[in-house]
């Protein structure tokens, strides 16, 4: 049986080597702790890639557009899925100085920040697989690049963990884990029989705690309480996808959880029809769509008291047919392009 307590600590050299981060460093902690076969999934536009491509496909474009860029993690959790695969969960934040290009965002000069879910599954002691989502929409947002609908919810720099506790030590609760992981699949299982059923059938009050905090993705925004969960992420997706939940047959989930801490993928996780207005000023176009999701829930007492959702919302435009970062390169025509110099010293 897997010591999910020494799971924990499996990417700590690589975390390390990301927030006092060098070429050499990184590739020496990544290739120490991935399986030859290793397979990355990452959000659009980066796809997916064999392990080996890892560095110089994705983390050398960061590094190269915020050159003193730290990876600062504030919940790192282990756990076993229901299938036997053992999975690290890490969420944080990526922040430096933005300098040059990245994907064509032109830099701003100033400090930026970037949330990551990145989630990876073990066997052997090595990383076989990861899946990551970098908020990518974020970025574009403090650099004035977002060229879709604004956010109904509030946007910024999302913290962590209100009870400071999200980089999981000590000896794994087996039991306290199993009924945090419970208590969200039963509040999901609730959910999902809205809207066939009315809105008092998802029980919201007895799975969420009234001072929760739904951390949605750049473009959806963040809502407080129940009241702003449902006025800014939920009315609206409902509203544009009604079938929600009816294809969960179809889907393999993988939930995973780490005392008050639970995580899920699924890679696509949800598939639904975009067939109603109301989501994200998109219009309805009829087409299936399937959602990467990778989700953290932090359980008080109870209840879930915040819950961080990255979505790769880049990739459902992308199956809608609009290229987000394309458009932004057409209003990249009216502006400067190209890199910031920064001095090392200011003349006063």
């Amino acid at each position: 049986m897997t010591d999910l307590s020494d799971l924990r600590t499996l990417t700590a050299g690589l975390n390390a080597a990301m927030y006092n981060w060098s070429e050499e460093g990184v590739r020496k902690e990544l290739n120490a702790i991935m399986a030859k076969d290793m397979v990355v999934h990452m959000c659009h536009p980066f796809g997916d890639m064999p392990g080996d491509q890892y560095y110089e496909s994705v983390l050398a474009k960061l590094h190269f557009s915020l050159p003193d860029v730290e990876k600062r993690p504030w919940i790192i959790m282990a756990g076993t899925d229901d299938h036997g695969d053992d999975w690290v969960g890490i969420a944080g934040t990526y922040i430096g100085t933005f300098v040059k290009p990245f994907l064509d965002i032109q830099p701003t000069g100033h400090l930026a920040h970037m949330r990551f879910h990145e989630y990876y599954k073990i066997k052997n002691e090595k990383i076989i697989e990861i899946q990551a989502i970098w908020d990518i929409p974020e970025l574009m947002m403090q650099a004035g690049a977002w060229p879709m609908a604004p956010s109904l919810g509030r946007e910024g720099l999302i913290p962590g963990p209100a009870t400071c506790d999200g980089l999981q030590t000590g000896d794994y609760q087996h039991d306290v884990s199993t009924k945090s992981k419970i208590l969200v699949i039963d509040m999901l299982t609730a959910m999902s029989k809205h809207p066939e059923e009315p809105q008092e059938a998802m029980e919201m009050p007895r799975y969420w705690h009234p001072k929760m905090n739904w951390y949605g993705p750049a473009g959806i925004g963040t809502g407080r309480g129940i009241s702003g969960f449902r006025h800014w992420h939920q009315i609206p997706f409902l509203m544009g996808m009604p079938d929600r939940g009816s294809f969960r047959d179809e889907l393999t989930y993988h939930f995973f959880a780490d005392g008050p801490y639970v995580a899920v993928t699924g890679w696509p996780n949800m598939k639904q029809t975009l067939s109603h207005d109301g989501w994200m000023g998109i219009a309805p176009s009829g087409r299936m769509i399937t959602l990467r999701s990778l989700d953290f829930w932090r359980i008080e007492r109870g209840q879930i008291r915040e819950n961080w959702v990255l979505i790769d919302l880049l990739d459902v435009y992308r199956q809608l047919g609009v290229d987000v970062l394309g458009r932004m390169r057409t209003f990249n025509k009216a502006r400067a392009t190209g890199s910031i110099p920064i001095m090392s010293e200011v003349a006063l």
